[in-house]
């Protein structure tokens, strides 16, 4: 047997941008457009979101986000754990866009 010394790692540094909470209904969809469903968005940064879902997503997946008043977004699904996963945009959202989301869902 061993010891080692360990400090809880900082994870502050890690995001491009900050999440801020949000509660709205967004649909959902695969690649093609097959598959749709309703999902709630629960926060939301310009890179990315996380997501309450009503299916299981897996890790890797490709889908469609269609968010009120921005549209269609293309995200992968980063991590998922039964019904709750979050996907990183494949380009930020618009940043007045993203404000007024916030404004409106926090």
């Amino acid at each position: 047997m061993f010891a080692a010394d360990f400090e809880p790692a900082q994870m502050e540094g890690r995001r491009r941008s900050p999440r801020a909470p949000v509660s709205f209904d967004a649909r959902l969809g695969g690649q093609g457009g097959l598959g749709r469903t309703l999902c709630k968005v629960v926060d939301l940064s310009l890179h990315g979101c996380r997501l309450q879902t009503y299916s299981a997503m897996k890790k890797g997946q490709t889908i469609w986000l269609n968010l009120p008043t921005i549209g269609p977004v293309a995200a992968d699904i980063i991590w998922a754990d039964d019904y709750l996963a979050g996907c990183q945009f494949h380009a930020p959202l618009n940043e007045d866009a993203f404000a007024a989301l916030i404004e409106r869902h926090a």
